[in-house]
């Protein structure tokens, strides 16, 4: 009896699972699922722990074995999306971008927002000018410490924030003076909610980039957002489609389509060129997605999408959550006391760190500061330049990577660069992989180029341990392969379009022989089956069978003997 006891508690440890999910102020919280659980429970979980109801904007993210980045599906189960052994790790982030956060019915749902736009400034994903920059660092600073106070807040207090990856003494000054002088007596909500207002009017509100390439070989990064489809290249927005105007999103293998109906019946199909198959992919899932959640009016509108036009070929999805509209109305039926809200204060953390986390550079002598000026061009390259091929990171789309590292390696002691103060973006000095949030080994390694230490709350957000030398040389090698194929795109759909001829072709083969076999059935067999009885009984099959069949088949039989009776005579 205490045999079997022990044997059926260690099979229910079996099948129990240790989950931790690192929140958006950088807490953690854990919790245990059984080995069916269905990402809908974790999802439910973690809201009522957060005290959350309007929970449609967000999600669980993770990263495979692969190091590939996927949204936590919830009508699937956790272990098998996972891929990896436990124990496991997710984040919690906003999925779908609120258009209007400001609208958003409860405080702590505002509060959340705010902090992943936080994080979204400080890695780099928020482009924004001088002005704005400073004026949504002073709104986080007055969230974070309240009002400036002359006897806590010391000459150069703002320095020890950084809410950028890098920034000027400058625009330290220029973010220390609008939060003395401008907002003086706002508490965090009303500064968190000014600070979503003002983020919500910039170009690259809501963008996640996906890294790519174009027909041309050129980098790219693809977004989606809350009013449409997004092209970056540099810092510059090149592409902006409206949902309205998008028809169709399609990949096959690492290319990417989209299909666009613009105005007068013009029709354009954009062509990019992912990193892997699996990044192609989670590009695709990812715009399903938000093309259902911001172009629908109602969740019985969604229908299953395929990846391809041929039914026995690629991949189906469907979004299985309610649409923007419907979010909107249920929100505004929400009548409950607002919950109390835990804000982090000034407690460093990854998206805010303090300046004990390592040197910065206002500690850079300012004769070395200035020795190098970075152009505002720059700003999403640097993205492509700071990160290898792995897809959940911005790959690397140069010529290979390890030359890239080497040279920075070298350059690294005798400069170090810096925003120049009148052309300041966010994106110019993203240090060094906005994109990846979860993996941070070339943040690392890149940081220990330049001579900066890593923070401990950077090495804990890594999921992965560091590359070996033989792991770089091998994703270098990867890279080169990448960028040659990339260089040939013709030629790849050329021979994507004959592959795609041959299987129709061989399906169509295929089909015929069935009917094939299944017409001789019917016609010469002796089979007394009910369904080839009632077949065989209708006047459409009898007028077939004495018209067209025994004339074929005596046509048949008369040149198949008179070719034998030729092979006997020669």
């Amino acid at each position: 009896m205490l045999s079997r006891l022990m044997s059926g508690s260690s099979r229910s440890l079996e099948r129990e699972y240790s989950c931790t999910v690192r929140l958006l102020d950088d807490s953690e919280y854990t919790c245990t699922i059984q080995r069916d659980a269905k990402g809908q429970y974790l999802f439910d979980l973690l809201c009522h722990h957060l005290n959350l109801l309007e929970k449609d904007y967000f999600g669980i993210r993770f990263v495979d074995p692969d190091k590939q980045r996927h949204w936590l599906e919830f009508t699937k189960s956790v272990v098998k999306q996972l891929r990896s052994q436990p124990p496991f790790t997710m984040c919690f982030r906003v999925k779908f971008y609120p258009a209007d956060p400001a609208a958003l019915k409860e405080e702590i749902t505002r509060y959340l927002v705010f902090l992943q736009i936080k994080r979204d400034l400080y890695h780099g994903r928020l482009l924004c000018k001088t002005s704005d920059a400073a004026l949504l660092a002073a709104y986080i600073l007055q969230a974070e410490i309240g009002d400036y106070d002359p006897g806590k807040h010391p000459e150069g207090y703002s320095s020890k924030f950084q809410f950028f990856p890098k920034h000027s003494e400058k625009l330290e000054r220029k973010i220390a003076e609008i939060h003395k002088t401008e907002l003086s007596g706002q508490t965090p909500a009303t500064s968190e909610l000014n600070f979503l207002r003002k983020a919500q009017t910039l170009e690259t509100y809501g963008v996640d980039p996906h890294p790519c390439k174009d027909v041309s070989g050129n980098a790219a990064f693809l977004a989606f957002t809350p009013f449409g489809f997004v092209v970056l290249q540099g810092n510059k927005r090149v592409h902006f489609i409206k949902w309205n105007e998008v028809t169709k999103l399609k990949f096959e293998g690492k290319t990417f389509y989209l299909y666009v109906s613009q105005k007068e019946e013009k029709k354009i199909i954009l062509t990019y060129f992912a990193p892997t198959p699996e990044a192609c992919k989670h590009l695709w899932k990812c715009g399903i997605e938000n093309q259902a959640f911001y172009k629908l009016e109602k969740s019985s509108q969604v229908r299953t999408v395929s990846s391809s036009n041929l039914f026995f070929k690629g991949s189906r999805f469907r979004y299985s959550g309610r649409v923007a509209k419907e979010v909107m109305e249920s929100s505004a039926k929400i009548k409950r006391e607002p919950p109390e809200i835990h804000r982090a204060g000034m407690v460093p953390s990854r998206s805010c760190p303090s300046i004990t986390h390592g040197p910065r550079l206002s500690s850079v002598p300012r004769t070395r500061r200035r020795a190098v000026h970075i152009s505002i061009m720059e700003g999403l390259e640097s993205l492509r330049d700071s990160a290898h091929s792995t897809p959940v990171r911005s790959s690397s789309h140069g010529d290979t990577f390890l030359p890239h590292v080497r040279s920075s390696r070298a350059d690294s002691n005798e400069r170090v660069a810096v925003i120049a103060d009148e052309a300041y973006s966010p994106a110019d000095s993203v240090l060094p992989t906005p994109v990846a949030e979860h993996s941070l080994e070339l943040m690392l390694l890149s940081r220990q180029i330049n001579g900066a230490t890593c923070s401990i709350e950077e090495e804990k957000e890594s999921e992965a341990s560091t590359p070996t030398a033989a792991e770089v040389e091998a994703l270098g090698g990867e890279l080169r392969a990448l960028c040659q194929g990339h260089g040939r795109p013709e030629e790849e759909q050329v021979n994507k379009f004959v592959l795609s001829v041959l299987r129709l072709l061989l399906v169509t083969m295929g089909l015929l022989f069935v009917l094939l076999l299944l017409l001789i059935i019917l016609t010469e067999s002796d089979l007394d089956i009910a369904f080839f009885r009632d077949i065989r009984q209708t006047p459409e099959f009898e007028q077939f069978h004495y018209q067209y069949f025994c004339p074929l088949r005596r046509w048949f039989a008369c040149k198949i003997r008179s070719v034998v009776s030729l092979l006997i005579d020669t």
